[in-house]
Order: structure tokens, then C-alpha cells, then sequence
């Protein structure tokens, strides 16, 4: 028996505003796309939280037994500034920045890209397709479109008509938008020149004289609108109805929004059942921005290169910060927080690593079995992942009682309590074991600092005196102290 099968997971979805109980299309099976990351810089802090949040999903949805599609996209093309409509292709302005192909820029920020996912110990995506490889089938959405009469050609670019389609469907029903209001406040902008009204979206843009990214349509060379690319992409790999879409809180309009009236326009039908945001990322209270310079990228983070944070920190202890906040909520990045995070991680990994050590008794004085479920209650409720660390801290407490005598625990319980703490610490939260780290760290140590006491050894056996002194000032200088006694050279590190 599947244990998605004894667990019932509730989902707050974005479009009915309620939590719902979850029931995939298909027993057993999910079918997850979440949008990737427009490819032209490092990837921001703010980013990497809404990835590591579906990470926590698609890990759980595993760790149920689930066999889960997780499509999440790269775009490379079609992304404009000003929310995808109008404005520079930020990859094209990169490209003449760097005086590189916008190709390659692509290449740089993908790799950025997937190094710091792996820092951070997030699973890779089952498929992760790019908007460049899926022209073709974006053309035949917009033919799809343009049949059934909601969008329009001119001067070489399509739009999609938002009036006609809010006639048959509903526009705005995500972000709670009314068309009306939207209407009312929009002001003529002279880039919406060629659209029937200013709330129309592009489908494929006709490309300027000096857009290097273009491709052939039977409108124009051109590129295809940001919005298309994510349902090409989510339907070709997930089908025309799919369980869950993903994404940050600011795709909720108008990228989501446009998504939903593409797919109704083209396949008469509602593209996913639940849809999901994750939260913004603030540094000190304040929005996260390079031009303020309230900004910090992972690597900064990690190596404590900034102006912000006291120290470095670890890319699971940061990853262990991010999952005590719910990822419906608002987390502030601060060096305070940080550290009392760092300090909570390695409390819980000493309990963990403990639990070995622990001696049983016949008499159990903590349910192990309604513990364990209390964990599951957390991640079922919309994947509550501050609940669950409370839950483990609970845990962390218990073990420290059985250790100072107060508590006892069955041989059983012990088992259960130690797969429990690894299976969700792990599998389901993603976090990196730093105690083995720093024991694998300090077992290569050992050998280094044991390979320079026998070099210095035998230079003193040989009256080298000079290069004896130097190794043991030079490792002095970086805080090993060498102490020399009868029974030969030991070291410690200050």
C-alpha cells in the first residue's frame, strides 16, 4: 500500500482561494509544471526560495509514492521587459553588454543556473524543456487560437483578443481581476499601437531589423510572446489538463492569467486543477533589488563575500531558513535570523546523530507512532514545512530526555524514530548531513596534517631545523598547533 494512500494532502489552490483536498487526474500519477528562470543573470535569492519550495513538493509527492512528471522550463527567448509585452529582450541586452551571442549568454546563466540548484541540493526536474525547442509547436497554438477566433494578426505580430475571449470565458479569474477595472485603468501606451485594445496580449511579435532571435511564421520572422511558451510547454509534456502549476507569486498576473486564456482559447478547457505560488524573498525588511543595493546573490551568501551578512553560511542551512517560513508567506533574509537558524540545524543534527546511541527500555514514555504522524499531518496541510521542523524539535527534545535518564524507549520505537527524522530531514526536506561532512572534512584533514608531521619528522632526523620550524609555524599560522610529547606529534586546530 502507497502511503499516498493512507495520507490525505490538502493544496491551497490560487484559483479557488481555498485549501482542496488533493486527487490527481490519474491514481498514482502527478503531473507537475512550475516556470523556470529567464536566463540573461545569476540567479537571485528570491528565485532560488520559489524553486526549493517546489523542490519540498515534488519531494514529498515522491516520498508518498506519487510517480511525479516535474516539467519546469528554461526561457530563452520572448521574455520582454515590462511584464513580457514591450520593452528589450533582457537575454538580446545582456548579449550586447557582454558582447557575446545571446546563445552563450543562455549558456553561462543555465549553468549559474543548475550549479546553485545543486548547492542547494534541490532535485533536478523530470523534463526541462527551453522556449527555443519548442517554436513549432507554439506556432501551431497560435494557428489553434487565431481559428477559434480569439486573436487577431497585424503588421507581422498576433494578439491575443482579451474582449472576445472574456465574452465566452472568463478573463482575470486567477488574479481576482475584474476586466472592467483593468479597462478603466489602463493608459494608451505608444508600443500598444497595433492592438484592438491595450489589455491584448502578444502570441508572437514580428522581429525588429536588429532582433537577433527570430524565427519563421507564417506572420513573420519573429519570436514568440513570453506567456505561449509556458503552455506549449506544460501541455506538450503534461497533456491538455494537468494536477498542479507552479510558480512565484508575481507570475500570477498577467503571465498565469494569460496562460489559462490560452489554453481555454485553444483546447476549450481549464489547463490545471491546482495552482500554487510561493512568496517573496526581503533582505532586512526591505524588497530585494540591485539598484538599491538591498540585494544578495547565493554565492555571496555562501562564501560571506557581502556587505550584508556577518558570516557565510551554508547552502543547507540557508535552504533549513527558507523551509521555516510557509512558502505562502513573506520570509525577511537577515543575519540574525540566519544564525539562529544555523544553531537549530545543528542542534537537530547532533539529536539525529544521537538516536544510535541511545540506550532502550521495555517502557515508552513518547507515542513514536503519533509523532510520526503528526509530521505527515504538517506536510499534508499545504506542505507546512514550519510545522514539521516544530515537530522535529519536538523529537529533538525527547531524545535529549532519553540521554539525561528522564524519558525512555523501546528497541521499535528507536527504529521508527531514527527512519521517521532521516526519511523527512532528508527525502522530504532535502537537507545535507553537515555533521558527516564535517567528519569526512576532518578525516581528509587528519591525513594532510599527519603526511606534514612525518615531512617534518624526518626533516628534524636529518638536522633540518629550518624546514622543521617552518612546517610547524606555517600550520600554526593557519590554527593547527603542533605539541610534541614522549609518545610522538599530535595536533589540534584552534
Amino acid at each position: 500500500m502507497n502511503l499516498y494512500e493512507q495520507q490525505e494532502l490538502t493544496i491551497y489552490n490560487s484559483l479557488s482561494k481555498s485549501k482542496e483536498k488533493f486527487n490527481p487526474i490519474h491514481q498514482g500519477a502527478v503531473g507537475m509544471y512550475v516556470c523556470g528562470p529567464t536566463v540573461y543573470s545569476n540567479v537571485h535569492l528570491g528565485n532560488c526560495r520559489t524553486f526549493l519550495s517546489f523542490d519540498l513538493v515534488f519531494r514529498y509527492l515522491k516520498h508518498l509514492g506519487y510517480k511525479v512528471r516535474y516539467v519546469r522550463n528554461i526561457t530563452d527567448a520572448g521574455h520582454l521587459e515590462n511584464d513580457g509585452e514591450s520593452g528589450d529582450d533582457p537575454i538580446l541586452k545582456k548579449a550586447r553588454i557582454e558582447k557575446l551571442e545571446p546563445m552563450e549568454v543562455v549558456q553561462k546563466y543555465t549553468v549559474d543556473f543548475h550549479t546553485t540548484m545543486a548547492k542547494f541540493n534541490a532535485l533536478p526536474p523530470s523534463i526541462e524543456p527551453t522556449a527555443t525547442g519548442h517554436i513549432i509547436e507554439q506556432i501551431q497554438i497560435v494557428e489553434k487560437i487565431i481559428a477559434e477566433g480569439y486573436a487577431y494578426e497585424k503588421n507581422g505580430s498576433v494578439y491575443f483578443d482579451v474582449l472576445k475571449f472574456n465574452e465566452d470565458y472568463t478573463y482575470g479569474k486567477l488574479s481576482g481581476r475584474q476586466l472592467e477595472d483593468m479597462i478603466s485603468n489602463t493608459r494608451e501606451l505608444a508600443a500598444q499601437s497595433e492592438k484592438k485594445n491595450p489589455q491584448d496580449f502578444a502570441l508572437w511579435k514580428k522581429a525588429e531589423p536588429q532582433h537577433i532571435m527570430r524565427w519563421p511564421s507564417p506572420w513573420s520572422d519573429g519570436f514568440p510572446g513570453w506567456h505561449l511558451e509556458c503552455t506549449a510547454m506544460s501541455t506538450k509534456y503534461l497533456g491538455t489538463q494537468f494536477d498542479i502549476h507552479g510558480g512565484g507569486m508575481d507570475l500570477k498576473f498577467p503571465h498565469h492569467e494569460c496562460e489559462i486564456a490560452q489554453a481555454e482559447a485553444s483546447t476549450k478547457k481549464s489547463p490545471v486543477n491546482y495552482w500554487m505560488h510561493a512568496n517573496m524573498l526581503t533582505l532586512n525588511g526591505k524588497k530585494m533589488a540591485k539598484s538599491t543595493g538591498n540585494n544578495i546573490l547565493p554565492n555571496e551568501l555562501f562564501t560571506g563575500e557581502n556587505g550584508v551578512l556577518s558570516k557565510a553560511f551554508s547552502p543547507t542551512v540557508a535552504k533549513f531558513f527558507m523551509f521555516q517560513a510557509h512558502y505562502r508567506s513573506i520570509l525577511d533574509f537577515s543575519n540574525d535570523a540566519l544564525l539562529a537558524s544555523e544553531k537549530g540545524f545543528n542542534r537537530l543534527m547532533e539529536a539525529f546523530h544521537s538516536i544510535a546511541s541511545l540506550e532502550t527500555s521495555k517502557t515508552d514514555t513518547f507515542s513514536i507512532s503519533e509523532w510520526r504522524q503528526s509530521c505527515y499531518d504538517a506536510m499534508n496541510d499545504d506542505f507546512n514545512s514550519p510545522i514539521l521542523i516544530a515537530q522535529l524539535f519536538e523529537a529533538v527534545k525527547f531524545i535529549n530526555s532519553v540521554k539525561e535518564g528522564i524519558a525512555g524507549i523501546s528497541e521499535s520505537d528507536k527504529q521508527l524514530l531514527q527512519q521517521t527524522m532521516s526519511d523527512f530531514i532528508f527525502d522530504v526536506l532535502g537537507l545535507e548531513d553537515s555533521i558527516s561532512e564535517n567528519n569526512a572534512d576532518g578525516d581528509k584533514l587528519t591525513g594532510a596534517v599527519e603526511l606534514l608531521i612525518a615531512l617534518r619528522n624526518q626533516a628534524r632526523s636529518n638536522k633540518d631545523f629550518a624546514t622543521s620550524d617552518q612546517i610547524r609555524d606555517q600550520l600554526l599560522a593557519v590554527g593547527i598547533q603542533l605539541k610534541d610529547g614522549k609518545d610522538g606529534t599530535t595536533f589540534s586546530v584552534n
